[in-house]
Order: structure tokens, then C-alpha cells, then sequence
């Protein structure tokens, strides 16, 4: 994984004195609460319902032992002993007191990380497929690409203010698990028809208020033009993006009203313009970052003596659920599970954080990767030591195995803690979880994505659920919607709301209404989101609504 050079380590500790200054200054009244929210949010920190938040960047979802563990402390001296992942792969903690926020950035720093660009109308934390550099069916390690993509947006003086907010996604296998054409810039890095690597490019996705997917602009771009082609992409929306209407200054509008023709012509022209200027970062930069990103230095092993005896329990549900095919023979990719039932989706304890990370450093080759479903992964794990680290994560309430399973629930934070939002997240996804535990069907209904949002800015990615939850406010009372048909892989779907929303009583029923749908109405080896493809809205809202 990347590590921090010389100039990396005076940037962020520069930028942690210059906040300690700025909090200082607040606290004194010196700086007014509206001269100082672009300051604070600048450094991730946000004014939520309660208290403030403070968003920590993961770069690509990927961290070390030392850096989780850190996160844990984090978590008891400054917060309430536990912090929650998000879908972006950041961390958030949501109990921050403003005079300790400064000592959090320098605490930070001192394991190679902050909270920079984590919040304001900025290019954000740029993430990937949590299984890179160990997926069996990449072409190559999206990382190092991702990183080069930090750097040069890191500070990058011309795109410190666009229109709104600006997130990227860097993949590199036809299947998506970063959700890359839901973002409003997808790189796919995918081999091109003499054999060399390029990314494909697609703009203008996003959810929010008006979901779109992302529409290809360029299907091979050659990787040592890629920072320049993206410069070009973010030139033609910083020239056109609407700055007058907050609702209307995503790019993914713009593309919309443009047309991706125009956009695209636009674009071209542009990337032509920059090539002259040579604006490219040289090979030998990338070759750097590339190093970082080398293999691990993995056992020699057969798949098959490596297999450890599973059996038919708990165990072997995991395993089957929870690890994913490594690249490498004799190994694997652990999921760590952040959503028991009953438990609030993305939080993990400070004691969880401290031990993910002893495993990560035990069994991972000291490393560690945030989801966008927000649940942690070992990427690089001997399928010899998968039973030890089961019976560590089980000791510890991290054993659930429900991988892509109902009770896998994406959720914002809702109205419990969230100043933006309508209603309530958690609760509705803590019951959901109760209630197919306790019936037994999230067993047999197998792979169903279940994402609740507390408003329709959508942070829990309603949109792209195979069922979707919208909480909304209904004359003061918590409403929420239902939809159907979602997805936010290489099948990317916007789901459709079924009619009108229900009560959170309602809405427990309602869901699990649709799952019988689902159950009665499969074929052989439909998923819930194959069955509702082929029949259709119709037999779901005669069932929910007569």
C-alpha cells in the first residue's frame, strides 16, 4: 500500500496546525460560525443534529494494521468508542467536541492520514473494488491508478471549488463492486484490442434526487493519458457546471442537458488542448506509486491441500459467503461482516477496530480494505488459516455470515443522527435484520441487497438496491418508500418505487411481503433481482397493495 513520502507528511501536517488555528479562532469568535463552515469543511468536519462529525479519507478502501488500530483509539479518546464506514470507504465519528478536532487530525497524521477533501464541493476520496490487487478476474491493480488520481486532484488549484461535490470510482474487472457507474466519473481499466491496458470512461452517474447512470464517453483511453483525459472531463464541467442551483451543479445534469454527444465532443476537444500542454504525470511517477502496490510475498501452496476442512456448520456458511477467490492459489479474501443482526450497519467498536487490525497484521500481510457495503476485508488470507480467523471473528460478534444477504444491509445514519435527513435508517434496518433472522428466510433467499436511505440525497444508495428504502417526511411523520429493481454492479439499474410508502411498522412487512413475492415466483437460480427482471412490478404491488 501507498506510504506517505516527505512531501505527503508536510502537507497534512502543515494543513493540521493551520486547522488547529482556525478552531481556535472560532471558539474565541473570531471567525463567525459562517466564516468558518468552509474552513471545517475543508477538513471533513461537519455540524451534524447532536454534535459534530468528523469524516476520515481511506484512500481506495485500503489501510493498515497500525491505521485501523488507530481508528480504534481515535474512537475512545475523542469519540464514544466505536466508528462507522461508509459507503464512500471513509470512517466517520459522530460524537467530535470542536476544540479536540485538531488533536484527532494530528493523531491522524502520525499513521499517514486525515480528513482532507472529505467534504465540500471538492474532488472526494476516490474509491475502488475493495478486492483489488487480489481479485482473480482483474486485469491489473486498479490502485496504483487511484492513487496517481489522489495525488494530482490532492489540492489541485482549479478544482478546490466546482460546482458540487465530485467523486471517482477506479475498477478493473467486468464485475462491479465499487458501484463505478453510479459515480460521476467511472474508470473502468480494461485491455485493449493490441492487448494493452486502458481505461474505458464513463461520466455522469450519481443518486441524490435525480439518479443517473453514468453513460461511456470513451472506451479506451490509454493510461498514460489518463490524468489528462480526467483533467479535460473536469474542465468542461467546471466551464458549464450550474453554480446558481445546488440541485442542478452535479455533472451528471449537465452531461444530462448537454447530451453525452456534446459533453463528449467537448471533452475531446479539451483533452486535445491539454496533450499539447503536456500535463501528464511522467512514467516514472507512476512507476513509484506502482511500487507501493507490489504482491505480497505469499506462501507457495496448492488450492486444493490448502482447503480447510469445512464441514457443514456455521463455519462453512461462512466460508461460503464471506471469502472471496484470490488471484493467488492457497489463499482468499475474508469478509469481516459489520452488520449482526440487530446491529447498526457500518459501526464497529474501538475493541473490533483494534482486533481487525491484529488480524489484519496476523493473517493479511498487515493490511486491511472498507467496502462500500461497509463491512472490512483480509485481502490476502491462507485458506490453511481461515478457521482460526473465523474463530476469532466469531468470539468477537464479527463472524455473521451474510455477505450479499438480506440481512447485509447499506444504511445511512439517518435522522438519528444526520441534520439533512427525514427519517430514520437505523431502527428500520436493525428490525429488518430481527425479523429474517428470527423467520429463518434470509437462509433461503440468497443473494438480495437491501439499502436504506434516511433522505433523498441518498447516502445509503437506496436507488441501487434490489430493494430500496427512501425515508421521507410526510407532514411530519416518517414515511418511507419502497423500491424495486435497483443495482449498483455491471447490471446497474435504478430501482422503481412500488406505490405509497409505509409506516416503519408498514415497511418491515412490506419488504418481507416482497421477498414471499420472490420466494413464490423464482426460478432455478434466479436471484431476487432476475425474478423481479422477468415479472415485472405488477405481481409485487398486487401483493402489497391488493
Amino acid at each position: 500500500m501507498y506510504q506517505y513520502d516527505r512531501f505527503d507528511q508536510a502537507m497534512v501536517d502543515a494543513r493540521v496546525e493551520e486547522f488547529r488555528d482556525q478552531c481556535q479562532r472560532r471558539i474565541e469568535g473570531k471567525l463567525t460560525e459562517d466564516q468558518f463552515k468552509p474552513l471545517r469543511l475543508m477538513n471533513g468536519l461537519y455540524l451534524q443534529l447532536h454534535a459534530y462529525m468528523l469524516r476520515v479519507a481511506i484512500p481506495y478502501g485500503t489501510l493498515s494494521g497500525p491505521q485501523m488500530r488507530a481508528l480504534g483509539d481515535i474512537a475512545d479518546r475523542f469519540d464514544r468508542k466505536y466508528g462507522h464506514f461508509t459507503t464512500r470507504q471513509n470512517i466517520q465519528y459522530n460524537w467530535i467536541k470542536l476544540e479536540e478536532a485538531p488533536d484527532i487530525l494530528a493523531a491522524l497524521a502520525k499513521v499517514e492520514m486525515h480528513a482532507i477533501q472529505t467534504s465540500g464541493n471538492c474532488i472526494r476520496n476516490i474509491s475502488s473494488d475493495h478486492f483489488a490487487g487480489a481479485a482473480a478476474d482483474e486485469v491489473t491493480d486498479p490502485r496504483p491508478y487511484a492513487e496517481l488520481l489522489r495525488q494530482w486532484s490532492s489540492f489541485h488549484p482549479e478544482f478546490s471549488y466546482l460546482p458540487r461535490k465530485f467523486k471517482f470510482a477506479v475498477i478493473a474487472s467486468e464485475t462491479d463492486r465499487a458501484a463505478m457507474r453510479l459515480h460521476d466519473i467511472g474508470i473502468n481499466i480494461v485491455r485493449g484490442h493490441n492487448g494493452d491496458l486502458g481505461a474505458a470512461v464513463y461520466v455522469g452517474g450519481g443518486m441524490g434526487r435525480t439518479p443517473m447512470i453514468a453513460p461511456l464517453i470513451r472506451d479506451f483511453v490509454p493510461l498514460d493519458q489518463l490524468v489528462t483525459y480526467a483533467e479535460a472531463c473536469l474542465r468542461v464541467y467546471n466551464r458549464y457546471g450550474r453554480r446558481d442551483n445546488k440541485y442542478k451543479a452535479r455533472i451528471k445534469i449537465l452531461v444530462h442537458e448537454l447530451g453525452a454527444e456534446e459533453y463528449t465532443r467537448q471533452v475531446e476537444a479539451e483533452f486535445a488542448h491539454l496533450l499539447a500542454q503536456n500535463i501528464e504525470p511522467p512514467i516514472a511517477e507512476l512507476e513509484r506509486i506502482k511500487a507501493h502496490f507490489a504482491q505480497p510475498a505469499f506462501m507457495p501452496g496448492d488450492v486444493e491441500t490448502s482447503q480447510p476442512d469445512v464441514g457443514d456448520g456455521k463455519f462453512a456458511v461462512w466460508v461460503d459467503r464471506n471469502t472471496h477467490p484470490h488471484k493467488q492459489s492457497g489463499y482468499a479474501s475474508a469478509v469481516i461482516s459489520l452488520k449482526p443482526v440487530g446491529g447498526i450497519p457500518g459501526d464497529a467498536t474501538s475493541d473490533q477496530m483494534r482486533l481487525m487490525a491484529a488480524l489484519g497484521e496476523q493473517y493479511s500481510f498487515n493490511e486491511l480494505r472498507v467496502t462500500h457495503t461497509q463491512n472490512i476485508v483480509l485481502p490476502h488470507v491462507r485458506k490453511a488459516d481461515l478457521f482460526a480467523l473465523w474463530q476469532q471473528l466469531e468470539a468477537a460478534g464479527l463472524g455473521t455470515a451474510n455477505l450479499d444477504q438480506v440481512g447485509d444491509i447499506i444504511a445511512c445514519p439517518g435522522l438519528d443522527y444526520c441534520s439533512l435527513a427525514n427519517a430514520r435508517s437505523i431502527p428500520v434496518a436493525q428490525r429488518i435484520s430481527e425479523r429474517f433472522a428470527a423467520n429463518g428466510k434470509g437462509d433461503t433467499l440468497g443473494e438480495l441487497k437491501l439499502k436504506i436511505s434516511g433522505c433523498i440525497n441518498a447516502c445509503g444508495h437506496h436507488h441501487a438496491g434490489h430493494i430500496g428504502i427512501l425515508g421521507v417526511d410526510r407532514k411530519g411523520v416518517e414515511n418511507y418508500q419502497l423500491l424495486l429493481g435497483g443495482s449498483e454492479a455491471q447490471d446497474t439499474s435504478l430501482g422503481k418505487i412500488t406505490g405509497p410508502g409505509f409506516s416503519e411498522d408498514g415497511i418491515i412487512d412490506a419488504v418481507e411481503t416482497a421477498a414471499d413475492v420472490y420466494l413464490r415466483e423464482r426460478q432455478d437460480g434466479e436471484r431476487f433481482l432476475d425474478t423481479y427482471r422477468r415479472i415485472g412490478m405488477d405481481p409485487f404491488k398486487e401483493a402489497l397493495y391488493g
